[in-house]
């Protein structure tokens, strides 16, 4: 596996600076005479020098702030240049730019199923860089497009590994422990871009839904048991309160009661406090054994 190292290059200023003085020589010092004495083999050299030394030009090459330039000489690795400024190096050598610059992308929407099985939506966004320059080159194809493909099935992937929403206490699903599973998909992300010399600096879900064709039996769900879980809420509250009624009764000696008329200012108290209306006061003119 190709690793990136650093290429050797020489200063393109020092070097531009020497080709156009060592040009301007030969053809005052070399081409000029010669071609005043006519001498055809003279004339030949020193042209073949001016454009050797010409063809020298294309050794230089720029390199921007966050740019890699990837150099290769005869199909060989040579090696990247990552400083900026202007820089010489083999004119017979290849160069690619690749982009070192924080990049993101956002997946389309997969619909897939959960693991309850249920179809669902899917998105994410991807923000990744390339920290190889070598490994992006040469290891895929095209290391953008091998981005976009990779992230696209390591989310469809983690979408079928957990469910939804959950159903059972400590269950870990997509909609109730969002930060886990971003933390999860990145790393599954990262596991199959690390050939490629790239580095995930971030992975979110950023769209997540139940397929049209079940969303509102969906809701329905959620609905119900957010009710029955309000409802469980008001029973626990109102136990407690009752209770603690009870004991303030009995510890303050405010009334005696027996365990029947506990029985019936405990079931009034609880279609009080436990009722979704307003309950209506019924005054009681007689006696609880009347």
């Amino acid at each position: 596996m190709l690793r990136e190292n650093r290429a050797s290059a020489a200063p393109g200023v020092l070097m531009l600076v020497t080709l156009i003085v060592a040009i301007v020589v030969v053809a005052v010092a070399w081409f000029v005479p010669a071609a005043r004495a006519g001498s055809g083999w003279e004339i030949f050299g020193s042209a073949f020098l001016i454009v050797a030394l010409a063809f020298c030009f294309a050794g230089l090459s720029v390199v921007n702030p966050n740019q890699g330039l990837v150099v290769q000489l005869f199909g060989g690795y040579v090696g990247t240049l990552r400083h900026p400024g202007l820089w010489w190096v083999n004119p017979f050598t290849a160069r690619k730019r690749v982009s070192l610059r924080v990049r993101n992308f956002e997946s389309g929407k997969l619909k897939v199923n959960d693991n309850d099985g249920n179809p669902i939506e899917i998105a994410a966004v991807v923000v990744w860089k390339v920290v190889d320059t070598a490994e992006a080159v040469f290891q895929v194809d095209n290391y953008e497009n091998f981005v976009h493909v990779q992230s696209e099935a390591a989310l469809r992937n983690l979408a079928t590994s957990y469910a939804y929403d959950a159903h059972v206490e400590g269950q870990m699903s997509l909609r109730g422990h969002t930060a886990d599973i971003a933390e999860q998909l990145k790393k599954e992300i990262q596991e199959r871009l690390s050939q490629a010399g790239v580095e995930v600096i971030e992975a979110r879900i950023s769209h997540l839904a139940y397929a049209p064709e079940i969303a509102s039996a969906m809701l329905r769900r959620q609905q119900a048991s957010a009710v029955v879980a309000a409802r469980a809420k008001i029973v626990e509250g109102a136990v407690s309160m009752v209770e603690m009624a009870l004991q303030e009764l009995s510890k303050r000696e405010v009334i005696s009661l027996d365990e029947e008329r506990k029985a019936a200012m405990v079931s009034n108290l609880l279609v009080v406090l436990c009722s979704d209306r307003d309950t209506q006061p019924v005054v009681n003119t007689g006696t609880l054994y009347q």
